[in-house]
């Protein structure tokens, strides 16, 4: 038998040649088959004449299928994973279609991977895959909120709680320093770059940076139909250089046969879930009393709750439409959606407009297969003065923390109140004007050819568009910011009483051009062989300009034009452009469906590296054993039971381009060009090589299934931006650090079916993941990150990456509490900084439990985190004592220590702290109407949800999920606290009609 396998591989031409008269003696029967239940198209349905015989045929995407049967067969059968058995009479036709009835005792999941789909019983890899029952509910901004906390392995950490604010996910741990450890985005096969389509907010250092946007932001929740996570590398080796950090496959809603109209309404109501515990102005005065200060010297006599000010109870709106259909070989679905998010801090707002095409056509006699995919999304976004880094004045959290509740907002005279050093907090809402809008764009078409019954090929063109305008005005009457800016040399007054304009534009595209041919051949016997080979070429282009302009034409008025300013910078920007081009392959090959193999190859070159180094190859090899496929299975305790195995390696080139080559950049200071960095041709590939081993199982009568796997990837050639002591020709150089990060662990996934009744449904999902990061081989290098802000704390920072420690790992001086006379105590000295706990969570974990009685549903999702740290910059910037005598708030807590007013707010363990955490992050409540012979709709759906319900931690901040960015020389940080945007509690009303 199996030599017959191989004479259909090696020979493969000579059998087409011989496989034509043959045909002639057969007829053709063509169909499609779907679901009984909803009528969705299935993928990968097995479809034979009859038991034992040779050949077949496997239904493709929208569910259709092509076979030759002799003149004389009398039934074809149909199989598929999580379905009964199907066996349909032929008498005589052509054209059968049927609709197959799931078995809930079998599972029925089919994952998505790299170029196609995969029964999730014949994953090799370690594939995680979630629909929209899955997905988290509320209101959700951007696609990785649905998974955040969903799937083992996969951590989502939120920079803040901003509408549209980016995420940092890491899938297996983080293994980059400098090249980025966000995975691969995917959207309908096409994949994106990880670049935010966003201006980042001031352009000017003493304002700060806004928190860094999605890049996920201009997808549309509503039109995911599945998200599938390839987290090993033989899952994601087929997208070799960009699948170091793992790939999210993002599939779009398709047409369906009966799909008619959805439409779909949420009505959110969002508060902030914590505030500071600061004192009010009776307390206030009182503190600074007991401080032994004069508390008349910063009494003004008013009573003013600073967080009032700027907090408020956002209310929110998202509507969606689709409808679409299947008909003749053609099917299609249009969406429209519409969403306007306010966030907790006023003015904070996000809003968006997307319209989404999704079809495809058969062509003659389903040999091809046209598919159209395209995405336009207009999102609108207007910031709060919120920044990660705006001194020691801090941007509007930081103003507001600080600021003492006697003071008014307002003079007698309606100008805004200014002490002469502070930021008034209202004013800062109110002066400040800052507003973007970005256009997206994202096609995709596609052909696909059947040349044979087992070969085609698919040729695939992907545009992804985005152009992005970003507006800002600072009034000239802004108090309090008095520092002067430089912009390449020129020097820009300060914002006080000049006032400022800027705009900046940012344009990215990208193309993608893909050509796939597949062969999938299936034996009576079970066995399988799928060859896939593939070549890809993508070009990135990032062109930027911006416009500076200062002081109004006319004094102390602010007119909302960028012409409106006596002073300008000549208009500067930068563009680059980069080009991956690969080649692929992949073999997927199953015996009886007892032993499967999968070997993947990718050969990739980039233009961002030197000339010596620019293609890179990455294998992966995975293979699996379905145990109770053999004879000898232990059927009396497992229904199912596999065994895998997997190795590969991947890549990661996510720095900027021209790094290999001499760049420069022209000075307006000195009329002059400025070496921007040192070349080096010599420049290589960052690889991560992983290796694990998994089980997947079923017991119980399939009422428990589960995974268990093993992971260890190591990262080395670690991309890096050296900086030169000075005297130098360039700021530095990249270069590949000697060293590696290990990330290895266990995940652990279990679904259980409770309660299995007519009536009542109990199901539970759970996952947990135990993560282990270590840096070796670093030598004696140490890369320090984790800047931290305050007045007095220049230069400070609080984390370190070493050798024999995790990434992240926290390193200040030991803090031991108070001596008798209110001062701090180092054991070890004040400057004596000591190596502690990671950022990083050694444990996560998630429990879902979902309920159905009759018409009602309900969801309850906890996640938590153990094992890590948080540094609260908040605190160390904000909350010392001493700070009540020159006249800022400060906690209850702190107010009532024995801290002394002279003790120094320095860097140390005391403001760090452990991050665990247990969440109630949401909980949903739903009803389904019983309709009986509506004639209007076919659906009608009533439900409530409720995110981030409740928290239990130890963290003194706001919220221990939290990641403010605080690199040092482009270094990331992890785990510190400064002045964040806080996270909501949302309770949202919603309504799904079919009609």
């Amino acid at each position: 038998m199996q030599i017959k396998h191989l004479l259909n591989v090696c020979f493969f031409a000579v059998f087409l040649f011989l496989m034509e008269p043959a045909m002639a003696q057969n007829k053709v029967i063509t169909g499609k088959v779907t679901d009984k239940k909803d009528g969705s198209p299935l993928i990968g349905v097995s479809v034979v004449t009859a038991v034992g015989a040779s050949g077949g045929a496997i239904t493709t995407t929208d569910g259709s299928y092509r076979i030759s049967v002799p003149a004389n067969a009398a039934s074809l059968t149909f199989t598929y994973v999580g379905y009964a058995n199907l066996t349909v009479a032929i008498n005589g036709r052509t054209a059968i279609n049927v609709s197959m009835e799931s078995d809930s005792k079998t599972l029925s999941e089919v994952v998505v991977i790299g170029y196609g789909t995969q029964r999730v019983k014949d994953a090799t890899g370690s594939v995680a895959s979630l629909s929209t029952k899955d997905f988290n509910k509320g209101v959700i901004s951007t696609p990785d909120q649905l998974l955040q906390g969903r799937i083992a392995g996969v951590q989502v950490t939120p920079s803040s709680g901003e509408p549209g604010a980016a995420s940092s996910i890491s899938i297996r741990g983080t293994g980059s320093i400098r090249a980025g450890n966000d995975p691969l985005y995917v959207i309908d096969g096409v994949p994106i770059a990880n670049d935010a389509n966003a201006a980042s907010g001031a352009t000017t250092g003493s304002l700060g940076m806004s928190s860094a946007r999605n890049p996920l932001a201009f997808l549309n929740p509503a039109d995911i139909e599945n998200i599938s996570v390839l987290k090993d590398a033989s899952a994601s080796a087929i997208y070799g250089s960009r699948g170091a950090n793992g790939v999210v496959l993002i599939t779009t809603k398709k047409g369906r046969k009966g799909a008619g109209i959805q439409f779909s309404s949420n009505t959110s109501i969002s508060s902030v879930a914590k505030r500071y515990d600061l004192l009010n102005a009776q307390q206030f005065i009182a503190a600074v009393t007991a401080t032994g200060a004069d508390a008349s010297a910063v009494n003004k006599g008013a009573n003013t709750n600073w967080q009032d000010q700027i907090f408020r109870t956002a209310v929110s709106q998202n509507y969606n439409l689709g409808f679409g259909g299947a008909k003749g070989g053609f099917n299609y679905r249009a969406s429209f959606s519409y969403d306007d998010q306010n966030g907790t801090v006023k003015k904070s707002q996000l809003k968006r407009g997307t319209g989404r095409l999704n079809a495809s056509q058969l062509l003659l006699g389903d040999r091809i297969k046209l598919d159209l995919s395209f995405l336009a999304a207009d999102l609108r976004n207007t910031y709060a003065p919120i920044t990660n880094n705006a001194g020691f004045q801090g941007s509007l959290i930081g103003a507001t923390l600080g600021a003492n509740p006697t003071y008014p907002i307002k003079n007698a005279d309606g100008t805004y109140y200014f002490d002469g050093t502070n930021r008034n907090p209202v004013a800062m809402l109110n002066l400040i004007d800052d507003k973007d809008r970005v256009h997206r764009y994202l096609g995709n078409f596609g052909a696909t050819f059947k040349i044979t019954k087992d070969l085609s090929y698919k040729g695939t063109f992907g545009n992804d568009y985005s152009i992005a305008k970003r507006t800002t005005y600072y009034d000239p009457l802004l108090q309090g910011y008095t520092d002067a800016d430089n912009v390449r040399g020129q020097t820009i007054s300060q914002i006080s009483g000049n006032g400022r304009g800027q705009i900046q534009n940012v344009k990215l595209s990208s193309q993608i051009t893909e050509h796939t041919l597949t062969y999938d051949k299936k034996w009576a016997d079970k066995s399988a062989l799928t060859v896939l080979a593939g070549y890809s070429y993508q070009v990135f282009k990032n062109y930027s300009w911006n416009d500076v302009r200062w002081n109004t034409t006319t004094a102390n008025v602010l007119v909302k034009s960028i012409d409106a300013f006596k002073n300008r910078l000549p208009i500067y920007g930068d563009t680059s452009k980069s080009e991956l081009q690969s080649y692929y392959g992949r073999v997927n090959y199953s015996f009886m469906d007892r032993y499967l193999v999968t070997a993947t190859v990718r050969s990739d070159g980039s233009s961002k590296f030197g000339a010596n180094h620019k293609r890179a190859t990455f294998p992966a090899l995975a293979i699996k054993w379905k145990v109770m496929n053999e004879s000898f299975a232990p059927k009396g305790v497992f229904d199912d039971l596999s065994l895998r195995l997997n190795y590969g390696k991947t890549g990661n080139q996510e720095f900027p381009p021209y790094q290999s080559l001499a760049v420069t950049q022209y000075n307006f200071g000195n009329n002059s060009n400025t070496l921007l960095w040192s070349p080096n041709p010599d420049l290589k590939w960052e690889t991560t090589t992983q290796y694990g081993a998994g089980i997947d199982f079923a017991i119980f009568n399939n009422r428990v299934t589960g995974t268990l796997d093993y992971f260890n990837k190591t990262t080395k050639d670690l991309l890096f931006f050296q900086y030169f002591s000075a005297p130098a020709p360039s700021p530095g150089q990249w270069i590949n650090l000697p060293g590696k990060i290990i990330n290895k662990g266990f995940e652990l996934g279990l679904n259980i079916a409770a309660v299995q009744s007519s009536k009542f449904r109990w199901d539970v999902a759970y996952n947990m993941t135990v993560l282990k990061n270590t840096v070796k081989d670093f030598k004696q290098r140490i890369v320090n990150t984790g800047a931290i802000n305050g007045q007095g704390l220049s230069g400070a920072y609080a984390q370190v990456i070493q050798n024999d420690y995790p990434i992240f790992t926290f390193k200040v001086p030991q803090f031991n509490g108070f001596d008798s006379n209110g001062f701090g105590i180092y054991p070890n000295g004040i400057d004596k900084a000591t190596l502690q706990g990671s950022a990083l969570p050694k444990f996560t974990t998630s429990l879902t439990n979902n309920f159905s009685y009759g018409p009602f549903n309900a969801s309850i999702f906890i996640n938590a985190a153990t094992g890590f740290y948080i540094y609260n910059n908040t605190a160390n910037a904000y909350f010392y004592r001493g700070n009540l005598v020159t006249g800022h708030n400060v906690t209850q807590e702190v107010a009532k220590s024995n801290e002394n007013v002279l003790n120094s707010g320095e860097v140390s363990t005391r403001f760090l702290e452990k991050g665990d955490f247990v969440r109630l992050s949401n909980v949903t409540l739903g009803y389904t109407v019983n309709l009986g012979k509506s004639k209007v709709f076919k659906s009608l759906n009533f439900n409530v949800s409720g995110q981030n319900l409740a928290l239990i931690t130890g963290y003194k901040g706001l919220d221990p999920e939290v990641n403010t960015n605080k690199d040092i020389n482009n270094v990331p940080s992890r785990g510190i606290d400064y002045a964040s945007y806080p996270k909501p509690r949302t309770i949202t009303l919603g309504i799904n009609a079919g009609f």
